[in-house]
């Protein structure tokens, strides 16, 4: 099976939003809810995930894992997005997410 150029761009994507959370963690723990503990443990974990995650995009044996997890990831995201629209954050991100959530579906059925 051979892996499409724009898996590739979602997996650089991914690895480059992970990188982020490490170079610029505070522009991540504006938005941390705070009924969430270790904010900045936090946003470096998610940052790690992140990468690992578009790593596994990849390769095709670890693609449908990777895909999965970042299905996951996102749904969990969705969290910080709704604690957003509570406070003064804007919440533009909730319709981006959903986007982002449908394209990494689409790579199942590829």
């Amino acid at each position: 099976m051979s892996i499409y150029w724009h898996l590739y761009l979602m997996a650089f994507i991914y690895i480059l939003a992970g990188f982020f959370r490490f170079l610029k963690p505070k522009v991540y723990l504006r938005i941390m809810p705070r009924y969430l503990p270790a904010h900045k443990a936090l946003v470096y974990l998610s940052g790690a995930v992140e990468i690992g995650l578009g790593l596994g995009l990849c390769f095709p044996s670890t693609k449908n894992w990777a895909i999965y997890g970042i299905i996951l990831m996102l749904t969990i995201f969705l969290l910080v997005h709704f604690y957003m629209l509570t406070s003064r954050k804007a919440g533009a991100g909730i319709p981006l997410q959903f986007i982002l959530i449908w394209w990494a579906y689409y790579y199942l059925q590829i």
